[in-house]
C-alpha cells in the first residue's frame, strides 16, 4: 500500500471504531480486567496497526502529510486497548514494521539488506513496548477516560526517550516531532524542544482516539464529549499557531556561503574518490572568488563544506592541505572544512569540522571532532560479534574516535554552533553549541551514501533545531540537500540532490535564548517521570480489579 493510501485506511478504521464492536455486556467499561473483553477484534486490530505505521509513514518527508501523524497515533492507541499486554506488543510491532522498514529504507542503497532489516526491527521493537504500555494502561484510560489523550503523550515521549538513547546511544530517527516541519506544531519546540512537540503530536491522536473510541454510553448528551476532545484536537494545531518565533536573527548581518561539491558516484565508493571530492570543493570555491571579484556575488564572512568533503587529513598530507588553503585564500574568508583526521591512536580517526583561514591555514583552537560516531558505520562495537551476523562491518577498517567538547567555533566574525550528520536528531548535541555560545546552527552532513529522502528528513530535523533554539542555521551536505533556515523555521536557498551548487545568503545572527534553550532536558524529563507515573498507576489499579 502506498504511503499516500494510509489516509483513507485511517480514517475508515477510526469509523470502524466508533460503528463496529459494541461496548462489552457488562455494562461498566471503567470495571474491564486487562485482557480481551471489549477490544477490537483481532482481524480489525491488525490491518489498524498496519495502518497507523502507514499513517506515520506518510506524514515524514518526501511525503510531508503532517496531519496523518496523529491519525496514525490514534489508530495505534485503538488497536492496543484492552488487549492483553503480548497482544499489545505485537500490534506496536506490527506498527513499527510499516513505519522504519520504508523510512529507513535508503540504509540499505549500499550495504545490503541485513543491516536495514536489523536497524528496522531493533526500532520497531520499539513501538512493540509503546503498544504494550497502551495495552497495559487500558484499566486505567476506561476508569478516566479524559485522561487517555494525555496518557498517550506521556507514553509517546517516554518511548522516544528510551530508542533515543539505547543501544550504543540510541538513534533518534523517526521521532514524532521529525514529521511536523510544515506544521504549526513545529512552534512549539521553542517552548520544550522535541519532547514538546511529540508530546502534542500524540496528545492530538489521543484526543482523537477518546472521542471516536465507541459511544460514551450512559449519556443523553453523549456528543458533548465527542465534540469537546474533537474540538481540542483541533485546537492543538490552532495553539501552536500562537507560540511566538522569531523570522531573523536580532543580530548583526553576516554573509555564509555553502559549497557544494558533490561527487564523482553516489555509493560507498565515494571514499575511493576521496581527491576528486576535495578537488570539486576547492574549484567551486576558487569559482565563488571569481565571482566574488567581478562583483557578482558579494565576499562571504564564512564558507561551509560539507562532511567528507576532504577524507584527506589535510593535517598530515601537505597537497591536501594546500589546495584547502588555495581555496580560503581565493575566497579570502575562513572555510569550515569537514575532514577525516588520522589519529590520535593507530588505527583511529576522527570525523571532524576544522577552520581553515586564508593567510594562516588550520586553525588547530577552532576544531570540532564529532561527539557521536554512528554505531556500525563509524565504528563497530563487539566487532567480533558483529562479523558473525555480517562481514559487513569490516568496511569499516578504523574506529572514528568521539570528541567530548561541544562544536563551539569562533571565526573572529561570528560564533558557530557545529554538529555532523546524524547529530542534529540528538538533543543534547545541538543545545550544548547554544549554550556554549553559538551564534549561527551549522550541520555538515554527507548524504553521497543515501538517497533525497534521508537528505529531506535530516533538513526537517534542522528545521526543529532553528525553531527550538530562536538561531539562523543551514546545512552543508556534499550532494544535497543544502539550504538554509531561518529562525522560524523556513527554508532557503535548498538545493538540488547530486548536483553541484553554491549558494550565498546573508543571515543574521543572534544571542538569544528561546525557553527551550532555557529548560534544556526538564520538558522530556517531567513528560517521560509522568509516562511512569501513568503505568504505576495502572498497575494499581489492575491489582485492585483482580482482586474485586
Amino acid at each position: 500500500m502506498p504511503p499516500g493510501g494510509a489516509a483513507a485506511v485511517g480514517a475508515g478504521s477510526l469509523r470502524r471504531v466508533i460503528v463496529g464492536t459494541r461496548p462489552a455486556p457488562t455494562g461498566d467499561d471503567s470495571r474491564l480486567p486487562t485482557g480481551r473483553a471489549g477490544a477490537l477484534p483481532l482481524r480489525v486490530a491488525a490491518p489498524m496497526a498496519v495502518a497507523a505505521g502507514l499513517a506515520l509513514l506518510a506524514a515524514f518527508p518526501p511525503y510531508g502529510l503532517w496531519p496523518l501523524a496523529p491519525v496514525g497515533v490514534a489508530l495505534l492507541a485503538a488497536a492496543t486497548h484492552r488487549r492483553r499486554v503480548r497482544a499489545g506488543a505485537g500490534l506496536g510491532f506490527l506498527t513499527g514494521v510499516a513505519l522504519f522498514a520504508p523510512l529507513l529504507s535508503w540504509t540499505n542503497l549500499h550495504t545490503g539488506y541485513l543491516p536495514w532489516v536489523l536497524l528496522s526491527l531493533l526500532q520497531a521493537g520499539y513501538l512493540a513496548l509503546l503498544g504494550a504500555a497502551g495495552a497495559y494502561v487500558s484499566p486505567l484510560v476506561d476508569r478516566v477516560r479524559w485522561s487517555w489523550p494525555a496518557v498517550t503523550g506521556v507514553l509517546w515521549v517516554g518511548q522516544e526517550a528510551l530508542r533515543d538513547r539505547t543501544p550504543f546511544g540510541g538513534f533518534p530517527w523517526g521521532r514524532l516531532a521529525f514529521s511536523q516541519d510544515d506544521s504549526p506544531l513545529l512552534r512549539l519546540a521553542a517552548w520544550g524542544g522535541a519532547p514538546l512537540v511529540t508530546f502534542a503530536v500524540a496528545l492530538t491522536g489521543g484526543l482523537l482516539v477518546a472521542a471516536l473510541w465507541r459511544p460514551w454510553g450512559g449519556r443523553r448528551r453523549w456528543w458533548a464529549p465527542v465534540a469537546g476532545l474533537t474540538a481540542g484536537a483541533v485546537a492543538v494545531p490552532v495553539v501552536g499557531l500562537l507560540v511566538p518565533v522569531s523570522g531573523v536573527g536580532g543580530g548583526d548581518a553576516v554573509t555564509v556561503a555553502i559549497v557544494q561539491g558533490n561527487v564523482p558516484r553516489l555509493g560507498l565508493d565515494f571514499n575511493a574518490q576521496r581527491q576528486a571530492v576535495l578537488n570539486n570543493h576547492v574549484d567551486a570555491t576558487i569559482e565563488l572568488a571569481g565571482q566574488v571579484a567581478a562583483g557578482v556575488r558579494a565576499r562571504p564572512d564564512l564558507v561551509v563544506w560539507p562532511e567528507n568533503s576532504s577524507d584527506i587529513d589535510p593535517l598530515r598530507d601537505t597537497d591536501a592541505g594546500a589546495r584547502i588553503s588555495q581555496a580560503a585564500d581565493a575566497v579570502g574568508a575562513p572555510i569550515l572544512v569537514g575532514a577525516v583526521l588520522r589519529g590520535p591512536g593507530d588505527g583511529q580517526v576522527r570525523n571532524a569540522g576544522i577552520l581553515w583561514r586564508p593567510g594562516s591555514g588550520p586553525d588547530l583552537a577552532q576544531l570540532y571532532t564529532k561527539r557521536h560516531p554512528v554505531p556500525f558505520a563509524e565504528y563497530v562495537p563487539m566487532r567480533d560479534l558483529a562479523r558473525m551476523v555480517s562481514k559487513q562491518v569490516d568496511r569499516v577498517r578504523a574506529d572514528f574516535v568521539p570528541g567530548s567538547e561541544p562544536g563551539v567555533l569562533d571565526t573572529g566574525t561570528l560564533v558557530l554552533g557545529d554538529v555532523i550528520c546524524f547529530e542534529v536528531a540528538y538533543d543534547e548535541v545541538v543545545r550544548d553549541t547554544v549554550t556554549g555560545g553559538a551564534q549561527l546552527l551549522v550541520v555538515q552532513t554527507n548524504n553521497a551514501t543515501f538517497d533525497v529522502a534521508e537528505a529531506r528528513q535530516q533538513l526537517a530535523m534542522v528545521r526543529l533545531r532553528a525553531v527550538e533554539h530562536g538561531r539562523a542555521a543551514l546545512m552543508a551536505s556534499t550532494v544535497g540537500v543544502s539550504g538554509f533556515v531561518a529562525p522560524d523555521g523556513r527554508v532557503s536557498d535548498a538545493t538540488g540532490f547530486n548536483t553541484r551548487a553554491v549558494v550565498v545568503r546573508q543571515l543574521r545572527l543572534d544571542d538569544g535564548r528561546t525557553v527551550a534553550t532555557r529548560v534544556g532536558l526538564w520538558p522530556e524529563v517531567a513528560l517521560a517521570g509522568l509516562a511512569v507515573v501513568a503505568l504505576v498507576g495502572a498497575a494499581v489499579l489492575r491489582r485492585r480489579l483482580r482482586a474485586g
